[in-house]
């Protein structure tokens, strides 16, 4: 009896145009919706989705827990980072660095994914109105361990950040 979780060896006669392979952009849902969220007195409109699929990683597309708890704890003690220059990783639509940049001089987030960096920067223009900001807010991209990356953001911000901010991020490790 064959093992069901086993991989198959094509048949001699199977075609290669029985072989779909199915371009990125499958994956990509760009469905977004104004979404009004409130932290205390704050209120932010972010374009958003609903759900988001995890099989292209684009799971920043949407808000998780982590970032309203931490957002909801910002909120709170904005003490915590009043004035300071944060980094945010994994930023995803935004939350957690957008709130931040009512409270601090400069923000900047991040995220891997070029995809999740076009809605930081949709969502970064929608906070333009000079009351909903104080920070210098701007997006970059940051895929973990990428020197190239790390070597941009460190030549752009020179003087570092106060603050690395990281609300919904895990570190896989594969075996």
């Amino acid at each position: 009896m064959a093992d069901s979780g086993s991989l198959r060896k094509p048949e001699e006669n199977e075609e290669e145009d029985d072989i779909i392979c199915l371009d990125p952009s499958f994956f990509v849902d760009r469905s977004y919706e104004m979404t009004t969220f409130t932290f205390g007195s704050h209120e932010l409109r972010l374009l958003c989705l609903r759900a988001a699929s995890t099989d292209y990683d684009l799971t920043g597309q949407l808000v998780w827990p982590g970032a309203v708890l931490m957002n909801n704890y910002l909120s709170e003690h904005p003490e915590t980072v009043n004035e300071c220059s944060i980094i945010e990783l994994g930023s995803g639509i935004g939350i957690t660095g957008i709130l931040c940049s009512r409270f601090c001089k400069k923000v900047v987030l991040t995220d891997h994914n070029d995809e999740v960096l076009e809605i930081i920067k949709r969502n970064i223009e929608l906070q333009s109105c000079p009351e909903n900001a104080q920070a210098a807010l701007t997006a970059e991209k940051l895929e973990w361990g990428n020197s190239d990356h790390i070597s941009s953001i460190i030549e752009k911000h020179p003087g570092g950040f106060d603050v690395v901010l990281g609300a919904d991020i895990y570190i896989l490790k594969f075996f």
